[in-house]
């Protein structure tokens, strides 16, 4: 098998702003393996929060390719158990790139290659960012205009009762619209108890993370007593996390790039099951190519937040669909998805 590289700039058809930081665009690296002219496709995107930047990625994406060099076939490299101390992001990368391989050498779908027996087809939220009043109420007309079902709401501003008032305006201009609401971690105990009540009123249906990740003890007495159902985001990087968080959160959003990819992701699933605790499956601003993985997965999760290629103002790539707010999973081999331009007009 042999390996190559690429990186582009995805650029957000405008600037998300969260609790913590405000995007304009982000680094993807495209990892590409080929074996007997058939090629896969996979993709990792630079974090800051993860402290993963392109060349970073790059690096650590080389070295891998190296290692796959060493099996006779995407089969049984990826069977293989072998154990490398690379970021989640990287070795989900590598995951999609082989899953998106074999299946396209055994003219099978990923979601069969998982074990599923249709495509996927999921309500997918879409995220409106921490913003104006007045451009948070146009967004949210236009996102259920084109057929959302469910918003989710970044709060987290210096002042919660701005967050309150977003989520009212939003609210008023999409009346039967499903509200999530995401603080990043911004919320101390005291505001999360003061806050969740009010949200709670204007019909939010669940909140992720709102406390600073690094004590899930609190996080899980939060839930216990919220008038909201809770979901972990940070404070559930990985299986571990999970476990200690099963039964005590209302759900747990899964990132593939957060905990290492789709077969991951299902011993997860398989962890909580009948826990009380419930599956979401988020994202980080990618493309397609980097969402696909996800979306075969998303019919086993209650929540799916995989809108981050609809972030952006170009995606190359194109297959899962989500413009009308349902994402898709492909019945073409391997993860279905195809580039919309020659690589080199991506900017």
């Amino acid at each position: 098998m042999k390996a190559s590289l690429r990186t582009v700039r995805l650029a957000l058809a405008e600037p998300l702003r969260i609790s913590r930081s405000t995007m304009s665009a982000r680094d993807a690296v495209w990892l590409s393996v080929e074996h007997d002219g058939v090629v896969g496709h996979g993709e990792a995107v630079s974090s800051v929060y993860y402290g993963l930047d392109a060349p970073t990625l790059g690096r650590l994406l080389t070295a891998e390719g190296e290692r796959l060099a060493r099996f006779p076939d995407p089969e049984s490299a990826l069977e293989s158990r072998e154990l490398t101390s690379v970021p989640s992001a990287v070795t989900a990368a590598v995951e999609a790139a082989l899953l998106d391989l074999v299946g396209k050498r055994a003219g099978t779908p990923v979601y069969r290659l998982l074990g599923g027996r249709r495509a996927p087809v999921a309500v997918t939220a879409r995220t409106i960012g921490i913003t104006s009043l007045a451009r948070a109420a146009e967004q949210a007309r236009r996102l259920v205009a084109s057929g959302f079902e469910v918003v989710k709401v970044k709060a987290g501003a210096p002042d919660p009762e701005d967050d309150v008032e977003r989520v009212r305006v939003i609210r008023d201009a999409a009346p039967r619209a499903r509200l999530l609401l995401d603080p990043n971690g911004a919320w101390s105990v005291a505001q999360a108890e003061a806050l969740l009540p009010r949200f709670a009123g204007l019909g939010v249906e669940a909140v992720e993370q709102p406390l600073a990740p690094g004590d899930p003890e609190a996080l899980g007495a939060l839930a216990e007593r919220s008038p909201l159902p809770i979901i972990a985001d940070e404070d559930a990087v990985g299986l571990d996390d999970v476990r200690r968080l099963a039964g005590r959160v209302q759900g747990v959003n899964v990132k593939l790039a957060k905990c290492g990819g789709v077969r991951a992701a299902l011993r997860i699933a398989e962890a909580i099951e009948g826990s009380g605790t419930e599956l979401m499956l988020g994202c980080l601003t990618a493309s397609s190519l980097g969402l696909a993985p996800a979306v075969h997965l998303a019919d086993r999760a209650c929540w799916a937040d995989l809108d981050g290629h609809l972030l952006l103002a170009h995606d190359p790539w194109t297959g899962i669909g989500g413009a009308d707010g349902i994402v898709r999973a492909s019945d073409l081999p391997g993860l279905g998805v195809q580039e919309v331009v020659a690589r080199e007009d991506v900017a």
